[in-house]
């Protein structure tokens, strides 16, 4: 009978690591959203969004700062709600999507507060041009199980980038000055994790 507590005891040891360690996560592409923000002839914010977006994170709950992320934007899934604007976002003038069919972004490092995850600062690569960025974290939801019976969380996050930093310099100057474009482009993403 000691045996067999004793082994118990050593299992559940034994599980505890790999319970506190990393767990990775999938993004599930059709609750993901990846939203962007930017102002025409300097007077409205025009807004749009990359449907198509994938990659893993690797959660380490026991220290959020040794967390993973890893993500793939099709660069052509760019919608505007305006097909005309959609066709010249992807020409050679801004994304290039012939040439560069995927955006990246590569996380390396983390910044957690008191069991928090605060900013996430990567690699984003645009047009084959790459860039740090950091990106402020709102949320990192606790996980749930699904009524399906996967375990998922969600998290939210901002950033700004100047656009002319990725190779995206098209514009036309106003008569009454101003231009066409603006350079600021306000990111916001709503990403739904599933645990693999």
């Amino acid at each position: 009978m000691k045996f067999f507590c004793r082994l118990i005891v050593a299992a559940a040891l034994l599980a505890v690591p790999v319970l506190a360690g990393a767990a990775t996560w999938q993004i599930d592409p059709a609750h993901a959203s990846v939203e962007f923000r930017v102002k025409h002839l300097m007077v409205a914010w025009v807004k749009g969004s990359f449907p198509d977006v994938a990659g893993t994170v690797d959660i380490d709950e026991a220290d959020l700062s040794k967390s993973k992320v890893s993500v793939t934007i099709a660069s052509a899934s760019i919608d505007t709600n305006h097909a005309k604007r959609d066709e010249h976002l992807r020409s050679a003038d801004f994304l290039d999507t012939a040439n560069f069919p995927t955006m990246t972004f590569v996380a390396d490092k983390i910044v957690a507060e008191s069991g928090q995850l605060r900013q996430v600062t990567g690699d984003l690569t645009i047009r084959g041009t790459t860039r740090q960025v950091t990106l402020t974290v709102n949320e990192l939801t606790p996980a749930i199980k699904d009524p399906w019976g996967k375990t998922r969380r969600g998290v939210s996050a901002t950033t700004e980038i100047n656009r002319k930093d990725f190779g995206l310099t098209w514009n036309k100057a106003l008569e009454a000055g101003g231009v066409v474009v603006g350079d600021e482009v306000r990111i916001s993403l709503d990403i739904e994790l599933i645990r693999q």
